[in-house]
């Protein structure tokens, strides 16, 4: 049963500094944060918010998100957070997806001004605050948040209290947070690591956040080194630009216990960079539909297993499966099924699509992994990226691991174009120092990897496209490769061999 922590803290411990927003250059207490979440609650019942009702929230990560998400969970509303960078039609077919009672934000764009749900957040009008009532029950939808999806229809991924819980418990007992913990929040709430990686799991112990509204590799070194920082979790390319900072050599780092790094394989020698300035790292996987935190690669394994993103946590059970179902053998690849209390309850108004995705009470990731023989799981790429050259399957995610071990690469990224003999194969776009040419990055590969996987394009960009969680924005590579002239077929999903 999901418990107001909030009203607990704010109760047993109302003085200790809940949340530091550098936006506003604000601290508040737990008893300040708990009275502004009543504040809110008030507001939204005024305006006529219920169970069951929904509030789309279109802004960058701010104080204001977090304050919306607990007022809603007191009137048993469901909080639907938008990146603002969406286009305003994409914005509107949510928006006509999910018919919100409100439509809030800062970053709305006019077009949705018209929208009869959309109202002035600044300018909600003063009422009476709306105290915390009885605990809420697991099976209550507490948000929902739009991934992108393989069919152009985004999915909106409902993440119901019981999921919620059981990933706060989960993380705090894996990870060994506690309250005396400090974190840095710069990732965006819109996407599940946002909330999900250490926001909501280090509140429900009472622990401390400082937030900014995007990311900075110099602010991130500055907190650590004013404020304490003890824990904090980004995406490869986030702990990348840290390291690369000017400030990065002589900023004091040993107030953090363990840095976390989840989204894309953590590079061996950045982890080895940072292990010389006395920083461990951690290494975490999981989707939205399922977690986010299901694996974990502790600091001690990330030498001896390199590349591996762990074992799954406690609460995870984890299957890797042929095309028949049956489990492959150790070492072998196959499909990664996730099963436990903190699967999603679905897709909103897609019904058929979430069952589509399940097996039993697995969910079928589409991830394509394996597992060594001491239980550590290594992802080999996705399905849907899977392509089969001169018969061979090949998975990009196994090129771009050993890419990405060649000191003048930045970060490689492969995708599959056609090939009159080949059907497939890979051209390889790349970060580096330097230029390769194919005669040199094949004799590179020439000892690391069988022939028929090694790319047989290269691009060299500038710097790579990212998403705005800071993963790889594979469509736009496949754009800038059709428009370099490579044809790409659509991806079926392929079989596994």
């Amino acid at each position: 049963m999901w418990e107001n922590f909030m009203v607990r803290f704010a109760r047993t411990q109302p003085d200790k500094r809940a949340l530091l927003d550098r936006l506003t250059g604000l601290s508040w207490s737990y008893q300040q944060l708990a009275q502004e979440i009543d504040r809110r609650a008030g507001q939204l019942c005024a305006h006529g918010v219920g169970a069951g009702d929904r509030i789309v929230w279109v802004a960058t990560s701010c104080l204001e998100h977090l304050t919306l998400f607990f007022a809603a969970i007191r009137l048993g509303a469901i909080l639907v957070p938008l990146n603002p960078r969406l286009a305003p039609q994409e914005m509107a077919e949510i928006c006509q997806d999910v018919a919100p009672r409100l439509l809030l934000g800062s970053a709305i764009p006019p077009l949705l001004h018209t929208h009869p749900s959309y109202r002035d957040w600044q300018n909600l009008g003063e009422v009476a605050p709306l105290p915390a009532e009885a605990p809420i029950p697991d099976t209550q939808i507490l948000m929902i948040l739009y991934t992108s999806g393989s069919t152009g229809r985004p999915k909106g991924v409902m993440l119901h209290a019981g999921m919620i819980l059981a990933n706060m418990q989960a993380t705090v007992a894996t990870d060994v947070l506690r309250p005396d913990d400090i974190t840095l929040i710069n990732t965006p709430f819109f996407h599940t690591g946002g909330y999900h990686v250490f926001t909501l799991p280090l509140f429900s112990i009472g622990g401390t956040l400082i937030l900014h509204e995007k990311f900075d590799p110099g602010l991130v070194l500055q907190e650590i080194h004013t404020a304490g920082v003890t824990v904090f979790w980004a995406v490869p390319t986030m702990f990348q630009a840290i390291h690369d900072h000017p400030d990065f050599v002589h900023t004091d780092l040993r107030a953090i216990r363990f840095f976390l790094s989840g989204g894309a394989p953590l590079p061996l020698a950045l982890i080895q960079s940072y292990h010389q300035r006395g920083v461990p790292f951690k290494q975490g996987f999981g989707l939205t539909e399922v977690g986010p935190n299901c694996f974990l690669l502790e600091t001690h394994a990330a030498f001896d297993h390199p590349d591996s993103i762990g074992k799954p946590m406690p609460h995870c059970q984890a299957r890797i499966v042929d095309e028949q179902g049956q489990p492959v053998a150790a070492n072998q690849v196959g499909e990664l099924w996730l099963r436990g209390a903190h699967r999603c309850a679905g897709y909103w108004h897609q019904e058929e699509l979430f069952t589509a995705s399940l097996r039993g009470d697995y969910f079928v990731t589409g991830d394509l992994v394996r597992c060594d023989d001491e239980g550590y799981f290594y992802v080999v790429g996705r399905k849907k990226e899977m392509y089969i050259s001169g018969g061979e399957n090949v998975y990009p995610g196994e090129v771009e691991k050993i890419l990405n071990r060649h000191p003048d690469i930045g970060l490689a990224v492969v995708v599959a174009v056609n090939h009159p003999k080949w059907h497939e194969v890979g051209l390889a776009f790349y970060t580096a120092t330097r230029t390769f040419t194919l005669a040199e990055m094949r004799g590179y590969l020439d000892p690391l990897l069988a022939r028929f996987k090694h790319p047989h394009h290269l691009i060299q960009l500038s710097e790579m496209p990212l998403l705005a969680n800071g993963k790889i924005d594979r469509p736009q590579l496949k754009k800038r490769a059709s428009e370099a002239g490579f044809l790409i077929e659509a991806q079926q999903e392929p079989g596994i061999k």
